[in-house]
């Protein structure tokens, strides 16, 4: 996917329900830059408009840094069953911007993005968003589902190289 001179934009996803995070990375020749990263806030609406939400935002994403693949994470367990449908609605909005752009989406579950960027899938959302900042070379540390979001998308570049 990515040869010699290829650019490749990875636009990860970490897909809430109040709020999605996103990262887009960028990799040419196998070094891996920071293109932007930020999150979508949900307003307090019905939810059906909320997935609404999600869905522009994502499409204004993917428009406006022109990804060539979309990274999600898995739907993990949730406290409570109805906490886990709304994540999963959430994604589905995600992914549906994605689909509807006409890009690849692969999904990677919450320990391996952990596995892949700090070296143990317990890792926490701190030690994320540290590992996320060096790996980067971030002057700030992003805001936590951003920091995921972007970890999914390196995960992905690594998963590719078949370094995950």
């Amino acid at each position: 996917m990515s040869g010699s001179g290829e650019v490749v934009r990875i636009l990860g996803i970490d897909p809430g329900s109040r709020v999605t995070g996103f990262g887009v990375i960028s990799v040419a020749g196998g070094r891996v830059s920071y293109v932007s990263s930020g999150v979508i806030r949900i307003p307090p609406t019905a939810f059906p408009e909320r997935l609404g939400v999600i869905s522009r935002g994502i499409s204004e994403v993917i428009e406006t840094y022109q990804p060539q693949v979309v990274a999600v994470e898995e739907v993990f367990l949730a406290k409570n069953p109805s906490s886990a449908l709304k994540l999963g609605q959430a994604r589905g909005a995600a992914i549906t911007a994605a689909v509807l752009a006409e890009l690849p989406v692969e999904e990677y579950a919450t320990r391996l993005v952990k596995q892949a960027i700090a070296g143990t899938g317990a890792a926490d959302k701190a030690q994320i968003q540290y590992m996320v900042s060096r790996l980067l070379k971030l002057t700030a540390e992003p805001s936590e589902d951003a920091a995921d979001a972007l970890a999914i998308a390196m995960c992905h570049h690594y998963h590719r190289r078949g370094e995950a």
